[in-house]
């Protein structure tokens, strides 16, 4: 019990912050009924301040959901607050050198969601093996892997909207806060390289500790099947970009495609085995 009460309070106050950023920024940045704000790198740096201060609140609350006396725990939940938690992060960190005001609002509002969920489907269960290196590098590098492939999907939605309303002519107040397509594609190849480079690291050392760990070579289960296919993808993806140049329409259909078959590697199958069967 002390343990969720715990947990409430950060998640809780995360959830809450998120929720009135949210507001905040949509109204400020989208609504087209009120006066607009400063956007950008002028923006007022009380919501800088804000953002990184629910940011940290949200950090907590996972620390203590993910650590406790019977050691590191993991569910469907906490693997979606991780990686929104990141993706706000990195949201956050670029707002610092790009304008990023038109994305805040679907971000910050998902950050609601990913803040609250950790205590709406509270069941977890005990990893093993978690103190051991290989497992931590594992671990560690799936995950920010995961988040980062996220970021990505999202921000590729973000710039299918953004293309489609300019080829429209439909330039609005929201268009008006959204960053430059330029700066938005640059910053999605950004995201998708060095997620990529995690991937490897994750399929790698989870072949290569398979052995010390488990004593048994890794499964070709659907988790590994559906990591590998989204890690192709993604290599196709990226070699299109250097080689012929893709960019656009094309590179945000196979971004979405690999992000969709890498969700099925983990959250997919933990959500279908926590929430729908009710197993640990």
């Amino acid at each position: 019990m002390a343990t969720i009460v715990n947990q409430l309070i950060p998640l809780g106050l995360a959830g809450f912050l998120y929720l009135v950023l949210g507001r905040h920024f949509w109204l400020t940045r989208w609504s087209e009924s009120l006066p607009s704000s400063p956007t950008g790198l002028d923006a007022p740096a009380w919501e800088k301040l804000a953002i990184g201060t629910t940011l940290l609140l949200h950090a907590v609350g996972l620390k203590l959901a993910l650590f406790n006396d019977d050691g590191m725990q993991f569910s469907f939940s906490l693997a979606f607050s991780l990686m929104v938690w990141l993706a706000v992060l990195i949201y956050w960190l670029e707002s610092f050198r790009v304008r990023m005001d038109g994305l805040q609002p679907m971000v910050l509002l998902t950050g609601v969601l990913a803040s609250l969920l950790p205590l709406l489907f509270s069941q977890t269960h005990t990893i093993t093996h978690a103190q051991a290196l290989g497992f931590r590098v594992h671990f560690l590098s799936a995950m920010l892997a995961y988040s980062l492939f996220t970021l990505a999907a999202a921000h590729a939605v973000f710039m299918g909207f953004a293309e489609r309303r300019l080829h429209q002519r439909q330039l609005s107040r929201r268009m008006a806060s959204m960053p430059p397509l330029l700066a938005m594609e640059s910053l999605l190849f950004r995201m998708l390289t060095i997620a990529f480079v995690l991937l490897t690291l994750a399929l790698g050392s989870g072949l290569f500790y398979s052995d010390l760990l488990f004593g048994k070579a890794l499964p070709f289960d659907h988790k590994t099947f559906f990591a590998i296919a989204s890690w192709i993808i993604f290599a196709i993806l990226l070699g299109g970009r250097h080689i012929y140049g893709w960019r656009g329409r094309m590179a945000l259909r196979w971004t979405l495609a690999g992000f969709a078959v890498l969700l099925l590697a983990y959250v997919g199958s933990r959500f279908v085995i926590e929430v729908l069967l009710h197993r640990p």
